[in-house]
């Protein structure tokens, strides 16, 4: 069972849509939404991110930092090795909704682009 959305008060506040924006800047960056999509299978450490994006240390661990300050992963120490996991499932749906739309617009182009036969 989903729960109901509640939707935002329009138009929109100024304190509002600057964090609505600054979401979108940290969702701007392709390895933050690489990171996000590894984290959707589970929790992960540092250099679990490392080893599957074929990144350095320290850019994963920087991008994770600022998932971390927009409060979309939380950190926790195991031992030695720090572990992440996505705090709210909710950027998911973002996610998928941009994936639909860019489907949607590459079946568009492709009725557009086929030729008679």
């Amino acid at each position: 069972m989903t729960a109901a959305r509640t939707l935002p008060p329009t138009p929109l506040s100024e304190p509002l849509v600057d964090l609505v924006a600054q979401r979108f800047r940290v969702l701007g960056e392709p390895m933050r939404i690489r990171l996000l999509d590894l984290l959707r299978e589970g929790e992960a450490t540092v250099g679990e991110l490392q080893q599957s994006l074929g990144a350095s240390q320290q850019n994963v661990s920087k991008h994770l930092g600022i998932l971390h300050g927009a409060g979309m992963v939380t950190r926790s120490k195991r031992g030695t090795s720090v572990v992440y996991a996505i705090t709210d499932d909710s950027v998911f749906d973002l996610c998928d909704q941009v994936c639909g739309g860019i489907r949607r617009q590459l079946s568009d182009m492709e009725s557009i682009l086929k030729l008679p036969s």
